[in-house]
């Protein structure tokens, strides 16, 4: 008897693999579904695998309520995935609130909430996401653009917990696999994605980069999303180790005020990762700390003059008074 077509049969495997390697056979799973080709099918490829693995699947819907038709789409996303034979289907609405971020990335935030809340309520391991490895290129290639650190060119992490604290895992089984698998798998199956005008829009960067893709491909040769990709697989080990030790190293250190003495002896790698520490557990919002502000903050150890106070994101003031380095609020 004839097996599923390739890329039905890749997508499957991709999801099975990843149930596998997390300890995730048997445990309740939902799957996020947007309408996209990529979500669809990645709930095609979960409908098959999950039930089998002796696990449960539910299908969240997100209904963003930024589209006139938004309620539509979300409508015919959920009644596809029934088709698909999954009972336990649910459309959330969210209300996005872009609090100075951008609207793609308040949509972001209101939908991973939403998501994850959800998931809590129902008991659930797991919500698998979407992403593909044309996802994974194009966060590289940003990261790339913007001259991030190792840890934003680690891409899209494959799992990780929802938030600190939760129970909850988001899950990206398809890092691996092309857009044209998730496109051909839809195709195959009968399923009708919805087209997000968004990822028309060249407003939003991440447009931009995935229409950039295709010329390097051209120009530099086939392989480039693949090897992009690949990168991010091992940045994110780079990086995992470096965060590991700042961690250690933090917890050595303490509470500020500092010694001086007990950030010399750190590589820049890691003391620049236990300032990001520092300034994220004192309340700075991580989006808008950047590499210059921890450049500047690690100088006070390295180029010390007697310069003042480096000010940082959420009202924080990192300064040296001697051989001290301290924390204060903007105010003091």
């Amino acid at each position: 008897m004839a097996g599923p077509p390739p890329a039905v049969a890749a997508t499957r495997v991709a999801v099975r693999r990843t149930l596998t390697t997390l300890g995730l056979r048997g445990q309740p799973v939902l799957v996020a579904c947007s309408g996209g080709a990529d979500s669809l099918a990645l709930a095609a490829a979960a409908a098959f695998v999950v039930p089998r693995e002796g696990g449960t699947l539910g299908v969240l819907v997100v209904d963003h309520g930024l589209q006139a038709d938004s309620a539509d789409i979300a409508r015919a996303a959920a009644e596809q995935c029934r088709g698909l034979g999954v009972t336990d289907v649910e459309v959330l609405q969210v209300t996005v609130t872009d609090r100075g971020d951008g609207p793609e990335s308040a949509a972001r935030d209101a939908r991973l909430a939403v998501l994850t809340d959800a998931a809590e309520r129902g008991a659930a391991a797991a919500v698998l996401l979407g992403h593909t490895r044309d996802d994974q290129a194009e966060q590289v290639l940003l990261g790339l653009a913007r001259g991030s650190g190792a840890r934003s060119l680690a891409g899209i992490p494959p799992a990780r917990l929802a938030r600190p604290g939760s129970p909850v895992l988001l899950v990206r089984p398809f890092l691996s696999v092309p857009r044209s698998t998730t496109e051909a798998t839809c195709r195959d199956l009968g399923l009708s994605p919805w087209a997000d005008p968004h990822n028309d829009d060249e407003a939003f960067m991440r447009v931009r980069a995935r229409r950039v893709l295709p010329v390097l491909e051209r120009e530099l040769g086939p392989g480039i999303v693949a090897a992009l990709a690949r990168s991010a697989d091992l940045l994110r080990d780079d990086a995992d180790a470096l965060d590991e030790a700042a961690r250690t190293a933090y917890l050595r250190l303490g509470e500020p005020p500092w010694p001086v003495s007990g950030l010399t002896d750190l590589s820049g790698a890691v003391r620049r990762r236990v300032w990001r520490e520092l300034a994220l557990r004192s309340g700075a919002p991580s989006g808008a700390l950047t590499a210059e502000h921890l450049r500047t903050v690690d100088q006070l150890v390295t180029h010390w003059r007697g310069q003042g106070p480096v000010d940082l994101p959420g009202g924080l003031r990192v300064h040296r008074r001697g051989e001290l380095i301290s924390l204060l609020a903007n105010s003091a």
